[in-house]
């Protein structure tokens, strides 16, 4: 590889990366690829891959320490990885990162890129950053301070809504990946520090449909099934309760709607504790081709959360469901940010977060209407072609170094 020139060395540092995955690992990831690229000279300072499973799988174990991937140095860090977290053990797994990281060598990059989560890890980076004067990019994927309220108690808030507006506040720049984090960062948080706007975007090539038959076979999925397939992680803020009761009113019904809940989580044991049902599926996470495979062999993609959750992330697997061409139904309330995207989208209905009543009717009425579910499955895959591009989301970080750089 080419030495790039000491005003376009970046590091990375962050809890997730390749080969997590879900989640914020394949933005990181492709973020960082896609600048080594372009010539500059890109390192990554990360953990063992954990992510969504809370522990390092045994084929990821003996990854190296050091090495290079695609263009990329990565430096892994082993520390403490909660099996089952809650608030105190996830700060205790962020401090210990964040601890580990400020005793790694850095090099001498010209910015550094602070991936939250995990705030208190970056908060701890931002320390040294300061002290060497490396200027510092923060690059904001979910908002703790809504997080805390919205998926929680509540409890310790104010405290982490400092830590928050104090890592904004020390960095040259903010990133975030939606227009609506960039107003909550400015009315919320209170941040004076500028604020860019850069998608997340589709990491997936077009999905395809050419296995469907042999796939649906494979996962015991009979052909006149609707099959309604939600992906991801199982956390406390995807609120899957709802589709668990969804998944008994459709048996209730006699409906030929099934749920598949495909991946893992801290909630995933509680979910299926809830009780067994004919209409309802867990199924472990895949490998990309089988991953991909099963999205296409689903009639529908479910993006659902727990009610009162507005504006604290974007799902990543909006980008994902968007390759499809499949419709997406939304159960999300009308002031989040995920509503907001399905309409922009146009890639399917919503319905109200926590109702299963209503999440169970309008996939029954999308299945007697193929013609509009494929308009919506279009309209989700041209808007990711006009909007959700790798490319436009390097250009935009680009310009962000660039004058984090200058700054």
């Amino acid at each position: 590889m080419t030495t790039a020139s000491p005003d376009r060395s970046v590091l990375f540092v962050g809890v997730n990366y390749a080969p997590e995955p879900t989640g914020i690992s394949p933005y990181t990831t492709g973020m960082a690829e896609g600048l080594a690229q372009r010539g500059h000279h890109v390192r990554v300072i990360t953990s063992y891959p954990h992510y969504p499973w809370w522990r390092v799988p045994d084929d990821h174990a003996t990854l190296p320490p050091d090495g290079d991937v695609n263009g990329v140095r990565v430096t892994r860090m082993r520390h403490y990885i909660p099996r089952h977290p809650n608030s105190l053990r996830r700060a205790r797994f962020e401090v210990s990162f964040g601890l580990r990281a400020l005793f790694t060598r850095w090099g001498r990059p010209s910015v550094i890129v602070v991936v939250s989560p995990a705030l208190l890890a970056s908060r701890v980076v931002v320390l040294r950053a300061r002290l060497q004067r490396i200027p510092v990019v923060t690059w904001v994927q979910d908002i703790y301070t809504l997080g805390v309220g919205q998926a929680s108690d509540g409890r310790g808030s104010r405290a982490i809504a400092r830590v928050e507006r104090s890592l904004a506040d020390a960095a040259a720049r903010v990133v975030v990946i939606h227009d609506r984090f960039r107003g909550m960062f400015l009315d919320g948080v209170g941040t004076s520090t500028p604020i860019d706007v850069v998608r997340n975007w589709s990491h997936v090539p077009d999905v395809g449909d050419s296995n469907r038959a042999a796939t649906r076979a494979r996962l015991g999925w009979a052909d006149d099934e609707i099959i309604v397939l939600h992906a991801g992680a199982m956390g406390a803020k995807q609120g899957l309760e709802n589709v668990v009761y969804a998944a008994r009113e459709a048996t209730r019904r006699g409906s030929r709607v099934r749920f598949v809940l495909l991946g893992d989580g801290n909630q995933r044991q509680h979910l299926e504790s809830l009780g067994d049902d004919p209409s309802l599926q867990f199924v472990d996470p895949l490998p990309d081709d089988e991953f991909y495979d099963a999205l296409a062999a689903a009639d529908v993609l479910l993006a659902n959360e727990r009610p009162g959750l507005t504006e604290m992330s974007v799902p990543s697997k909006l980008t994902t469901y968007f390759a499809t061409g499949l419709p997406v139904v939304a159960a999300v309330d009308a002031s989040s940010t995920t509503h907001d995207e399905i309409v922009a989208s146009g890639a399917g209905p919503i319905v109200p977060a926590g109702d299963p009543v209503a999440l169970v009717d309008a996939i029954e009425t999308l299945a007697d209407q193929p013609a509009t579910a494929a308009e919506h499955g279009a309209a989700g895959r041209a808007y990711r072609a006009a909007h959700l591009t790798p490319d436009a989301a390097v250009d935009a970080f680009e310009r962000t170094l660039a004058s984090a750089a200058g700054a």
